[in-house]
């Protein structure tokens, strides 16, 4: 039975979780859309918790085909996971026979994840209706609520190919990767360690209006 002090202690931290929804609320939407960039420069400060549970249930709240919601969200923080993941990509890139990943992994600052302190991985049961979709709007509904926050986020497909590797499928079993759940992509999420980057121009003759 829980004492006075802990029910007054858990009525206040809904009521400031409540509030906190209420203000994410608030912010208008298409600034975040229109202002976010990819950061790939991050501080080493850790995001806060409650940034955290804002981050993922946005992603959780993101539409699904036939509101299944099979996706899973690994959220690694740990400093030295994050190198062994670090480590395993890597090694993976450098066996690719991608002239491309070679030279990445050549890089002596490495990190497919650009050091970022937070990473989040999407998986989605691959006999979900459309997976690929599901994991791909859960992420940028993240990353927008990761620009609401102040929190910088870059996409990081390199786990994709991290998976199709021997030991990356062995990193996903020990994560708790739910079995037949595949990679969509993933996420690196922290404080920006410098100034939004410009946007680029917007690629002409990629919309087709028929009235």
């Amino acid at each position: 039975m829980l004492s006075n002090a802990e029910i007054i202690s858990k009525e206040t931290k809904n009521k400031k979780n409540k509030e906190e929804a209420v203000n994410m609320c608030d912010i208008d939407p298409l600034r975040i859309i229109f202002e976010r960039r990819s950061t790939r420069s991050f501080t080493t400060e850790q995001i806060k918790d409650n940034e955290l549970d804002i981050i993922i249930k946005a992603a959780k709240f993101a539409p699904s085909a036939m509101n299944q919601q099979l996706w899973h969200f690994t959220v690694v923080q740990n400093k030295e996971l994050l190198a062994r993941i670090n480590s395993l990509t890597r090694n993976a890139f450098e066996k690719s026979g991608n002239p491309r990943y070679e030279e990445r992994a050549r890089a002596d600052n490495f990190s497919p994840f650009h050091n970022a302190p937070t990473y989040i991985i999407v998986t989605v049961d691959e006999k979900a209706i459309a997976p690929q979709a599901d994991g791909a709007l859960a992420l940028g509904n993240a990353f927008l609520a990761a620009e609401a926050l102040g929190i910088g986020s870059c996409w990081i497909h390199a786990v994709n190919y991290l998976y199709t590797t021997v030991e990356g499928k062995e990193l996903f079993k020990e994560l708790g990767v739910p079995e037949g759940y595949v990679p969509i992509g993933s996420g690196a999420f922290g404080y920006a360690a410098g100034p939004k980057p410009d946007p680029a121009p917007r690629r002409d003759g990629t919309v087709s209006i028929i009235k």
